[in-house]
């Protein structure tokens, strides 16, 4: 019997060996997150491998979005040639104000694909109803296809009016495409659109489980929000489709957050993303390459927008480097809204520099948690900033879901990114980086509006927090990589 025991014991130790031998040669990431998974294996034996599988997987060796069609629309060369007259100084810009910014517009196309286009118009909505109000009227004027993808839907009385409104549109001929999140959707089921597709509209779903409750892809979340109605119009932004978000929900009351609807050739990006993220998860590839689906485009307006993506299959975190460049360009004031801080040590180093440097940084966060060891997480890190001089805000009028940065007033960022390393490494997400100060100031005006509802939260009150609040501060930090 000890002799069993003693080979079963030495099995499981070479076989962990061997484990924590593939982890380090297989993966190429952080050297503190290769560190972390390998006292996971060793600490917890076997079952540390199955968490890693679940977990720690490196979806950057995976080619997971693939549509050669992209040529057809000569999208590499168009990449390519504003490149080459960025670097050479000879692009045309229409507002003098947007070339400021050419290193960061550079870095996105050059490493994200993101043209720069500068003929946009946006519209910005704080408010749920009135954003879905906009939504379902864009829904119901649709005339050839409709292309919608979120994170989360959910089958209350919100999720039911959107998916009637579609069925609507499919009955009339109009193509419609929903895509969601398994897992941000988890409890919506299949027959929520069982009369959508009898009506020839087609639904999918992000990264499915293979085998019932078995997911080890689970940790890998499409965290996008986009919608795009014939090529025309596109939506993005941080609302989901559901109750809470129209304020229904009594645990988080007004849920205050920012969307964007767009027209104008950023939607082209938006459509294409739409179709990579569709194609991916069909396996089909289905959508190929049609003229309808990028009509031509008149001007119709100033604004200069890139979209910006990100996710764990990039070799770059896209959008965080966008946010750390805003943040070290910026001469005055830098305002952040987020429902989560969470920034890895590159992020948070750069607004301790800014704050360093006597620039004006504000930063609203929620005052409950809608998953709390994030809560405490953020907590954590807000208490760094206030030691360094930055201005922390409370919203105490709901919950705040809002993920914006605005940077002089002059260039700011709304999107799905929150300000976390979920976010920045482990969701595919996407943001629009918009070039323009009339816009940029009146994401600034929501911000001081917000204040009015805010308690500030200042470095003397956060040194008073009880012992038992600065442990669970300590334990979700540890956690925070994985949250």
């Amino acid at each position: 019997m000890n002799h069993i025991l003693s080979i079963t014991i030495n099995v499981c130790l070479g076989l962990n060996i061997f484990l924590a031998i593939f982890v380090i040669f297989r993966e190429r990431r952080d050297i503190s997150s290769t560190w972390g998974w390998l006292l996971v294996l060793f600490f917890i034996p076997l079952l540390g491998f199955v968490l890693y599988l679940t977990f720690g997987q490196n979806l950057r060796r995976e080619k997971l979005f693939q549509w050669d069609d992209q040529k057809k629309i000569g999208l590499k060369e168009m990449i390519t040639e504003q490149a080459i007259e960025l670097k050479e100084n000879t692009y045309s810009f229409r507002n003098i104000s947007v070339k400021q910014h050419f290193d960061l517009i550079y870095m996105h196309l050059t490493n994200n694909g993101a043209l720069l286009s500068e003929n946009n118009d946006v519209t910005i909505f704080t408010d749920g109803k009135e954003k879905f109000k906009n939504l379902i009227q864009d829904i119901r004027e649709a005339e050839r296809f409709i292309h919608m993808q979120y994170y989360i839907i959910k089958n209350d009385n919100l999720g039911k009016e959107v998916i009637a409104e579609l069925t609507k549109k499919a009955k009339e001929g109009v193509k419609v495409r929903v895509l969601y999140d398994e897992l941000g959707s988890r409890g919506l089921k299949k027959k929520a659109f069982a009369e959508l597709r009898e009506a020839g509209g087609e639904v999918e779903v992000f990264f499915p489980s293979k085998f019932h409750l078995i997911n080890l892809r689970m940790n890998y979340r499409n965290h996008r929000k986009l919608v795009i109605i014939d090529g025309n119009v596109g939506y993005v932004g941080g609302f989901n489709v559901g109750d809470e978000y129209l304020g229904h929900n009594p645990k988080f009351g007004y849920w205050r957050d920012t969307h964007l609807r767009l027209t104008g050739s950023a939607v082209y990006a938006m459509q294409i993303r739409f179709i990579l993220d569709w194609n991916q998860a069909s396996h089909r590839h289905d959508i190929a390459y049609n003229p309808s689906l990028f009509p031509p485009r008149k001007v119709d307006g100033d604004v200069g927008v890139q979209i910006v993506t990100s996710g764990p299959d990039s070799e770059w975190e896209q959008i965080k480097l966008g946010y750390i460049k805003l943040i070290m360009s910026a001469k005055k004031s830098i305002l952040i809204q987020t429902p989560y801080f969470i920034p890895d040590a590159s992020l948070l180093d750069a607004l301790r520099t800014a704050c360093l440097t006597g620039k004006d940084v504000k930063i609203m966060i929620p005052n409950k948690p809608d998953h709390m060891f994030v809560y405490w997480a953020t907590l954590s890190n807000i208490g760094e900033l206030l030691k360094t001089g930055a201005k922390v805000y409370i919203y105490e009028n709901g919950f705040i879901h809002a993920k914006m940065i605005i940077i002089d007033e002059e260039v700011s960022s709304v999107g799905t990114a929150n300000i976390d390393v979920r976010s920045f490494r482990l969701n595919f997400e996407v943001n629009a980086f918009i070039y323009n100060c009339k816009v940029s100031k009146q994401l600034a005006q929501a911000f001081t509006d917000d204040i009015k509802f805010c308690h500030r939260l200042t470095l003397m009150e956060y040194s008073k927090r009880s012992y038992f609040i600065r442990f669970k501060e300590s334990i979700s930090r540890l956690l925070s990589p994985i949250l």
